[in-house]
């Protein structure tokens, strides 16, 4: 395990964190009632990540019974040291007075009596930012908490643009950011250099899911990192990025931690040359679709419904990497417009809403968005299409 300076918090941290989202059953309500199942694997997961160095571990007021599991198994069964880990939690409370509250709850519920790192969860908007860091507001009353020592450090998530979280960033109030950043969707690479100027610490969210689903990665991109698997690449590919600190890892089971040890072989130049060489292959294959470099991010129409960027993107990972499942596994979360995945679907009445007057006439941009509804789109009705759990993760994670 390699152990890495967070930012200006300065604890040194494992690159590797233990996400606690996907304890089995643990999106099942009521959130306070523990099946025996769920209470046995976050032990056996909780165990095998301390024995194979990791020291952090992440979790959420939002991921139901994963607070109150944790808390369990870290202080009942495991009886840790406190002082052997550090602790990551998360809430997005709109006020000072619900702030308080809800960091007393979740200090009872994890059996703690204080947090290393509290995120305010979500800042997605400018409308979220305000909300949270408002005079008066949740972020000043977690800040004064920090004063009392019950929390170390403040810190946010989020699933917003790269404007939004350039400008969470700017305010000064933070000392860490977890945020989206893989091989396959860099935009927060600007958002990473900002928060080195400001020595925040960085924890890049769902390398292995929301990077691709690369624990089922197409054959193409395979094919391309012949020498680890696509979730070791991608992991070394974030890590060596400058200021990415940690990221989370999705292990549920022992062969994960298997698969977690290859990626610290980046030490060797021989793995660095064929990283770097896989690198090159997947890059060009950017040049298997016509528009590709067309990203969308420069266009705006505030009238349009659609978010434009996210759907281009979506069409690259499917014209260039035939990341086909992954684009419909992200598409349909746009059933339920929100602001952890926003946007619609791109139906005709969608595209017709939308000013193309400022597309280069060589973008055939109304034939590539009806092009990839058609490609992502399920009858999200049947009731084997969609997975609630499985939303209920997407928009949460």
């Amino acid at each position: 395990m390699e152990y890495r300076r967070f930012g200006k918090t300065e604890k040194n941290i494992s690159a590797i964190t233990l996400g606690g989202m996907r304890f089995k059953n643990g999106w099942d309500n009521p959130k306070e009632e523990i099946p025996a199942l769920t209470q046995a694997h976050c032990n056996h997961i909780v165990d095998l990540a301390f024995k194979n160095g990791i020291n952090h571990i992440e979790t959420a007021h939002g991921y139901v019974k994963s607070e109150k599991v944790l808390g369990i198994t870290l202080n009942e069964e495991l009886k840790a040291d406190r002082s052997s880990y550090y602790l990551m939690t998360k809430g997005n409370p709109q006020n000072a007075s619900e702030t308080r509250k809800l960091v007393e709850e979740q200090l009872q519920t994890l059996q703690t009596d204080y947090f290393d790192f509290y995120g305010w969860h979500g800042i997605n908007t400018s409308e979220l930012l305000h909300t949270s860091c408002k005079t008066g507001g949740p972020v000043e009353e977690l800040l004064k908490m920090k004063e009392e020592g019950i929390i170390k450090h403040v810190g946010f998530s989020t699933h917003g643009h790269l404007e939004t979280i350039e400008e969470a960033i700017g305010t000064n109030l933070f000392e860490f950011v977890n945020l989206h950043y893989y091989y396959f969707y860099q935009r927060n690479r600007a958002a990473i250099r900002f928060a080195e100027k400001k020595d925040m610490g960085v924890f890049i969210i769902s390398p292995n899911d929301k990077g691709g689903q690369l624990y089922k990665a197409p054959n193409k991109v395979k094919k391309a990192i012949p020498h680890a698997t696509p979730i070791q690449w991608n992991a070394r590919f974030c890590l060596n990025t400058p200021n990415v600190h940690t990221l989370s890892f999705g292990m549920t089971e022992e062969a994960h931690f298997d698969e977690m040890q290859g990626i610290f072989q980046n030490k060797l130049n021989s793995i660095s040359l064929l990283d770097q060489q896989a690198k090159e292959r997947l890059d060009k294959m950017l040049n298997d679709d016509s528009y590709s470099y067309f990203d969308g991010y420069n266009i705006e129409d505030k009238n349009s419904p659609l978010d434009l960027p996210q759907l281009l993107h979506w069409r690259k990972l499917w014209k260039c990497y035939d990341m086909l499942d992954f684009a419909k596994y992200r598409y349909k979360e746009l059933k339920t417009p929100n602001h952890w995945v926003p946007g619609v679907f791109a139906t005709s009445e969608n595209i017709n809403k939308f000013d193309f007057s400022a597309i280069p006439d060589h973008i055939p941009l109304k034939a590539m968005l009806s092009e990839l509804h058609k490609a992502l789109h399920q009858d999200f009705k049947h009731p084997k299409s969609i997975n609630a759990k499985e939303l209920s993760l997407a928009k949460k994670e």
